[in-house]
């Protein structure tokens, strides 16, 4: 069996949040690793997550959704790129 080339994986999620606990949700995801926070408005955050495989990313978005405030996490994309197709 061939080994496959490295990848990673590039997810944006929306995560919906209590406005009284927006800012302590906001601190909290920029703090996980592989987590950007994109934007913000209106008890809405929009993130981006990087990790190596699909089942980090889909582990990260569980771990938000258990977060104090938040109402739901909800995975709007995926992409999995090979690292050398992007230079890396």
């Amino acid at each position: 069996m061939t080994e496959q080339p490295p990848h990673i994986h590039i997810s944006s999620a929306i995560v919906s949040v209590l406005p009284a606990h927006q800012d302590d949700v906001v601190r909290s995801l920029a703090q996980m690793p592989g987590v950007e926070v994109f934007h913000q408005a209106s008890s809405k955050i929009v993130i981006v997550m990087e990790a190596p495989d699909s089942g980090v990313i889909g582990g990260r978005l569980a771990e938000i959704a258990t977060l104090n405030g938040v109402l739901s996490a909800n995975m709007v994309f995926e992409q999995a790129e090979s690292l050398a197709e992007l230079g890396e």
